[in-house]
């Protein structure tokens, strides 16, 4: 062929293609063929392109080279992907050697182009024909083709059986309705069309395709023109790609109505942009649709569309439901005031109830000159700003009604606003003067959040005035140092000034009078002060007949102010049921408070019937308990509470009696009994609280004690006074709201005090919202507010919520139970509905209408109660965790009591007594039982049945697993009532009690068969720990019921006295000789009422009282005594301590429940084993006896020669052991270490009878009126070696220490110097006192000199010759001196002849081993 750009014939194209040469044939990827050519040749545009020009004349080689180019096999046909076809009319012997070319094997023409060609009916459906069956072609265009509709519906036709082609573009083409309806069926069908372009005449034919492609949510590109006729310019119609709708303004009314619809369910489309398009309300109509169902709408342009109120009402309609729209803009349109109003409805809040319809709405632009915002629209705009928390960028364009004062407003309504980042206000006329620049500038100090104000084409900016606006934006933007302060010094900087109020509470049971004392004090104190706060309360007048009817609900708050100090009196209420909030509204450390115990002489008012000194004290212990109990729980305890007490009604005592002395004593009981814990006013307050001039001292007396207590607490911080006043001013300013939310007080804070504003957005807000935080306690600890963490709200309104809130959840019936309640759990959603329908309207006496539900939803409701333990969950990771509700449980008190299985002598009743361990003074928590119920007690259960040996920590779920254990076991329950739990599982029931009348004690009745030491298992590892898990900082004691309690359940008022603590028991048996253990019986006293007896007296072994567990520990306690008496007697043990219990450590159970039972399994056949193993109680016994034996024996020869080491010593004229006492309280304390300067001490001798040494009763003794150095030098060494012998003997029981035990109130702390180190001591001493020191310090004494380990005679004779010179100073050398002071005598054995002093007891009874031999 020619070189490039040369013409050739056809000729020698046709010759080309003929060609099987590689070297020959063309390699072309293009050929485009022109006919209607003046002349004929062809042309290389390019090195793989050809153009072929084909006349008139020589037409037929256009068929004769398409059909040479179908029957090649050359690589010419392999490599062309494009052909052109332009001014070609087609015939059908063309169209069918196209055909033969496409359908070729070797043919990989994708794409085909025909401009200006012209199809006959056949020839177009041929070509149709082949598009339905060919899979190469990718792409076709026809431009200027005049298919027409016929064409368009036969290309439809063909494409809904086409599965390659992509693209299709039909060019200056009037396709016509029908066509582009036949179009828009081939895209439902069709969905591999990637791009469909379309220019067309007339603009109508976009509307069927967008909306096809719309409809059936197709991925394809689509792009529509129209225009060109009659000198119309061409213009777009409609535009799809990348998810973006662009709709132009040659779309009529039907036409993007249609549209409109076809976006209700499509999920393609993320942005919508029909700006310029007319559009009527009608549309508005059906775009309300569209925004209701569609979820893929991002953003949505209807800038300049001459929508109306109308049209905007319906847009604004459908973003009450529409959750997936960000951007909305609406500028340049022909609404007024009325639509911004409606518009911005779904971003905005009415109420702090009401939830925010729309959320997902960021950016709404709206305005234009057009546009008439006007009063109603600016209101709109600032409400929605007022309470808005999702929008972050609005815009107003071009607005020529805002006038600058309303400008002024939009920024001042910005100030509590924190999520707004960027405002738009370019052309807006109203963007002016000074103030509109203050205003701006003011809002960016406290707000800054805001990033970008845009003022181009305002006043403002024209003028240059807004480049401070810019400087302070930028300013807001710069980070800031990080701080390295701690959280503890988060309000160090904060300045500290003196508290201005205190809080005085007055507590007392119902009928004290505390509300009618608390009218007369407020009067008094409103009489008396200058500056009075208008509080409603002052203007009652004192209590009338009527409201001394009706008892106090809730607790009620009255404030007054006495000069600059503000006293609020909290009435706390009396009534039982609300108990459980007094903890709650105990003051916080270091805040200014006193109590006022108010107890009347009267059992009620309405009667003359006494008091007794017992009822009248047990009122006064159980509020200083109650004051004792918090103030010991707080943090940091600043001041002793300050408590006052009066006594109420003493206007109807005629003449003083009996028993107002009586009471007085009982009183004074008290206080010295709480002295130390409370700080008492010394004198008594007796009032008749209905005179104002009967509490008058008492008033006088408050306005004193407040401004005492005020100067000796902590400062607060000034912040607290300041904010004090800013929230009386928001209530002022808010309808005198009772709450405000938390984000409200973040608002208020930013606002309104820069201690506690976020400067810049850069700042660490972290840091700011946990000093908010710390001021809002500092505020509830001063009783300004009411706020606990993470409920989202602060109480203002101290009074409505303690009377009205807090009395209507005290008191919340719920008699009516929903069918999912069971065993006093409810579902969260259920509580909610109660609490709506309870509070709904309710009236409420005295306050009207109840507001309770306009202030707080019922979820912050069921917060609250469960802040105010008023419910519990369950489980409290779980959002949907059950909740109980003690006050709905039935009463277990005043029914007649029993266990439910049939008694047989194989039951076993246990019973143990939980108490505080400073049960004078303290209790538990009124809340703590029922929280006690909300606990997995059941769960635990199971715990312990299968991983008693593993674990203690595994955390399931009871009312998850109440079914399955019931399955799993046939019979596991779990019943809550008031003040009583029930369990049965496994053969063992249980009844866990609260005690007593205030809740002051614990107990656990158990009937069982099972035996004692699993059943007591079950109690220690389990449910003690459970209940002591739950006493924050309270230590319980242990004591065991008396088992006929148990039995035949004695109500709790008769069990009082009917348990011994359990430590005690345990020392008992460790006090008494090894062969008295077992047998050892603990006394029961009777029980009676009024004369009727109860219980009568008898008697347990201690064995049946005591687990194995616990017998053993006794028994090993005794073995270790005696081995470090073994050991300082250099005596050899022996092996007869009992064997030591191993855990064993079993392989992992599987969770599952079947695994579960299998383990169960495993661990009863375990314990099966182990108490086979174990040897009898009585065997071990009689090895500690025999070992006993030994000891003692080794014992009394070393006490012996202690007794006789130096008969040359006076001749053995005094007695040689000797101790040393002091009388205190009417009792005598042993002495255990000499210290010089002692004073007031008696000498007291022992009896020395072999082998039964023992303290002499009524022994008179001999005084010492001072110890000096040479005392302490000579007796030191002496009082170490016999204080030790005296701890063995008495843990052993030997007749040595007989009678000095009772002398050692505390003996291991009083010995615990003898060893050099701490000595180990058990429960109540049952581990040995002195056993390891005494060991090391033998074995030291033994080092530094082994030929006198025991008793070194130097040191001993010089303690025995100070006795003796100390008897004759005092004129006691005598044996009548002696005999008479010490009641001893001097005898000799018979057998030995050693010398000894006895007691007369042993001259009587041991006459025939001893003669007298007198001095």
């Amino acid at each position: 062929m020619a070189s490039n750009n040369s013409l050739g014939d056809l000729q020698w194209l046709l010759q080309a293609i003929k060609s099987s040469s590689e070297e020959e044939s063309l390699q072309l990827h293009s050929i485009s063929f022109h006919l209607s050519h003046p002349t004929s040749g062809c042309f290389q545009v390019t090195q793989n392109s050809l153009h072929v020009n084909i006349s008139i004349d020589t037409f037929p080689l256009f068929s004769e080279i398409l059909s040479h180019l179908s029957t090649s096999n050359n690589n010419m046909l392999k490599s062309l992907t494009n052909m052109e076809f332009h001014r070609v009319e087609w015939g059908l012997e063309q169209l069918l050697h196209l055909k033969t070319l496409l359908q070729n094997s070797s043919s990989c023409i994708s794409q085909l182009v025909f401009r200006r060609n012209r199809f006959s009916t056949e020839s177009l459906s041929e070509l149709c024909e082949i598009l339905k069956r060919n899979s190469v072609i990718k792409e076709v265009m026809l431009a200027e083709s005049r298919i027409g509709p016929s064409g368009a519906t036969l290309l439809a036709n063909a494409l809904m059986v086409n599965e390659s082609l992509e693209e299709l573009q039909i060019w200056e083409d009037s396709i016509g309705s029908r066509g582009a309806e036949e179009l828009s069926k081939m895209i439902e069908v069709n969905s591999t069309l990637k791009l469909l372009t379309i220019f067309d005449s007339h603009s109508f034919t976009a509307t069927p395709l967008i909306s096809a492609v719309l409809g059936r949510n197709r991925a394809m590109e689509i792009h529509i023109w129209c225009g060109g006729q009659n000198g119309e310019k061409i213009s777009k119609v409609v535009e799809f790609a990348n998810g973006t709708l662009r709709v132009y303004s040659k779309l009529d009314v039907s036409g993007s109505c249609r549209v409109a619809c076809s976006l209700g369910w499509n999920s393609t489309v993320r942005s919508l942009d029909l700006t310029g398009v007319r559009l009527k309300s009608r549309w508005g109509k059906e775009f309300r649709w569209v925004l209701e169902q569609n979820r893929s709408l991002r953003e949505v342009r209807l800038s300049k569309t001459c929508l109306k109120d109308k049209g905007v009402l319906y847009v604004a309609a459908g973003l009450f439901k529409n959750q997936a729209l960000e951007s909305l803009y609406l500028d340049g349109n022909w609404f007024s005031g009325i639509g911004v109003e409606h518009l911005l409805c779904p971003l905005t809040r009415f109420s702090a109830l009401q939830l925010q319809a729309n959320t997902s709405l960021k950016f709404v632009a709206f305005g234009g000159r057009r546009t008439k915002i006007g009063r109603d629209g600016v209101a709109a705009i600032i409400q929605m700003l007022t309470s808005n928390e999702t929008v972050t960028k609005l815009g107003i364009y071009d607005d020529e009604s805002l006038r600058p004062d309303d400008i002024v407003r939009i920024f001042r309504s910005l100030e509590s606003n924190a999520s707004l980042r960027c405002l738009s206000l370019q052309g807006c006329k109203g963007v002016q003067g000074e103030l509109v620049l203050n205003a701006i500038m003011e809002t960016l100090q406290v707000n800054p959040w805001i990033e970008e104000i845009d003022l181009s084409r305002t006043p403002l900016h024209n003028s240059g005035n807004a480049d401070g606006v810019y400087q302070r934006l930028s300013q807001n933007g710069k980070k800031t140092e990080p701080e390295t302060e701690s959280d503890g010094n988060l309000l160090k900087d904060m300045p500290l000034t003196e508290p201005k109020s205190c809080r005085v509470f007055l507590c007392g049971q119902e009928y004290a009078g505390k509300t009618t004392l608390c009218n007369a004090v407020a009067q008094n104190l409103s009489c008396s002060s200058s500056n009075l706060i208008p509080y409603m309360d002052h203007v009652r007048t004192l209590v009338n007949p009527v409201e001394q009817a009706v008892r106090t609900s809730g607790l009620k708050i009255k404030t007054l102010r006495d000069e600059e100090i503000k006293i609020s009196i909290w009435n706390l209420g009396g009534q039982h049921e609300f108990y459980a909030l007094h903890d709650l509204m105990f003051p916080g450390h270091g805040s200014a408070s006193l109590f006022i115990i108010i107890t009347s002489l009267f059992r009620k008012p309405s009667n003359r019937e006494p008091k007794t000194p017992g009822e009248v004290e047990e009122d006064l212990q159980y509020w200083l308990r109650f004051i004792v109990s918090n103030s010991r729980r707080a943090l940091q305890q600043c001041i002793l509470p300050n408590v006052t007490i009066v006594l109420t009604h003493f206007d109807k005592i005629s003449q003083p009696s009996q028993n107002i002395q009586l009471i007085v004593n009982s009183i004074q009981r008290i206080r010295d009994k709480f002295q130390g814990f409370v700080e008492f006013y010394p004198n008594v307050f007796t009032v008749d609280a209905r005179s104002s001039a009967s509490v008058n001292k008492l008033t006088q007396h408050l306005q004193k004690t407040s401004k005492t207590i005020l100067q000796r607490v902590p400062r607060t911080y000034q912040l607290c006074n300041d904010l004090t006043q800013i929230l009386s001013d928001w209530r002022a300013e808010n309808s005198n709201k009772p709450a405000m939310r938390w984000k409200e007080f973040d608002e208020l804070c930013q606002v309104k005090v820069p201690g506690l504003r976020i400067g810049s957005r850069h700042d660490n807000k972290e840091k700011v919202e946990m000093r908010r935080k710390a001021v809002a306690s500092c505020l509830h600890h001063m009783g300004e507010v009411i706020y606990f963490d993470q409920l989202g709200f602060l109480i203002l309104d101290c009074e409505w919520f303690c009377c009205e809130v807090l009395g209507q959840l005290v008191k919340l019936d719920v008699r009516k139970k929903p069918s999912s309640m069971e065993n006093g759990f409810i579902s969260r959603r259920e509580l909610e509905k109660i609490l709506r329908g309870t509070l709904q309207g309710q009236i409420i006496p005295g306050m009207g209408s109840s507001k309770i539900l306009q202030t707080l939803e019922a979820g912050d409701l069921v917060r609250m109660m469960l802040k105010l333990e008023l419910c519990y969950e369950q489980d409290p990771a779980d959002s949907n965790s059950p909740l109980l509700i003690p006050s709905i449980l039935e009463e277990s008190r005043g029914k007649p009591q029993k266990w439910l299985i049939v008694s047989s002598p194989e039951c076993l009743y246990v019973g143990r007594h939980l108490e505080c361990d400073d049960s004078s003074h303290m209790f538990l928590a009124p809340g703590f039982f029922a929280l006690l119920q909300a606990i997995n007690l059941l769960t635990l259960l199971l715990q312990f049945q299968v991983l008693s040996y593993f674990t203690k920590h595994m955390q399931v779920h009871l009312h998850n697993r109440i079914m399955a254990l019931r399955n799993q076991y046939g019979g596991a329950t779990y019943s809550p009532e008031k003040s009583l739990i029930s369990i049965n599982i496994n053969g063992i029931h249980i009844r866990i009690e609260l005690g007593g009348q205030l809740g002051y004690y614990i107990d656990i009745l158990a009937c069982s068969t099972r035996n004692l030491t699993e059943t007591l298992r079950l109690f220690h590892q389990l449910i003690i720990p459970a209940i002591q898990s739950l006493c924050n900082g309270v230590t319980l004691n242990e004591s065991i019921i008396r088992p006929d309690c148990v039995q035949n359940l004695i109500a709790p008022r008769y069990r009082k006295t009917q348990h011994v603590p359990i430590q005690q028991l345990k020392q008992a048996l460790l006090s008494v000789p090894a062969d008295g253990m077992y047998d050892y019986q603990h006394t029961w006293d009777p029980v009676s009422d009024s004369g009727r007896l109860i219980l009568q007296s008898t008697f347990n072994l201690a064995r049946d009282l005591l687990s194995d567990d616990d017998f053993r520990e006794v028994l090993h306690s005794r073995y270790h005594d005696l081995y470090n008496l073994a050991v300082e007697l250099d005596v050899p043990p022996i092996d007869a301590a009992a064997d030591q219990g191993n855990n064993e450590v079993f392989d992992q159970i599987d969770p599952s429940f079947a695994g579960i039972a299998r383990g169960v399994e495993q661990v009863l056949q375990r314990l099966k084993i182990i108490e086979q193993e174990i040897r009898d109680l009585k065997q071990e016994i009689q090895g500690l006896r025999y070992y006993e034996h030994r000891l003692l024996i080794e014992l009394h020869r070393k006490v012996n020669y202690l007794v006789n080491y130096n008969t040359q010593i006076e001749e053995r004229k005094v007695p040689n052991m000797f101790f040393f006492v002091r009388t205190e309280n009417y009792s005598r304390r042993l002495i255990t270490n000499m210290i010089g300067g002692m004073n007031a001490l008696r000498l007291h001798m022992l009896c020395e009878f072999r082998r039964e040494m023992h303290v002499v009763e009524d022994q008179m003794g001999c005084e010492v009126m001072q110890v000096d150095n040479r005392a302490v030098q000579c007796l030191a060494p002496y009082m170490k070696k016999f204080m030790k012998l005296v701890t063995f003997a008495l843990k052993i029981g030997a007749h040595l220490a007989a009678g000095m035990g009772e002398m050692i109130p505390d003996l291991s702390r009083e010995v615990a110097h003898l060893s050099g180190s701490s000595l180990v001591s058990g429960a109540a001493g049952a581990v040995a006192v002195g056993a390891l020191g005494a060991a090391a310090m033998g074995r030291a004494e033994g080092m530094r000199n082994r030929n006198s380990r025991d008793i070194q005679q130097q040191e001993l004779r010089a303690a025995q010759q100070w006795v003796v010179d100390f008897l004759r100073d005092r004129q006691c050398s005598s044996g009548r001196d002696i005999s008479e002071k010490f009641g001893l005598w001097r005898v000799r054995y018979r057998d030995d002849g050693q010398i000894a002093w006895v007691c007369r007891r042993h001259m009587i009874t041991r006459a025939n081993e001893i003669v007298e031999a007198p001095i």
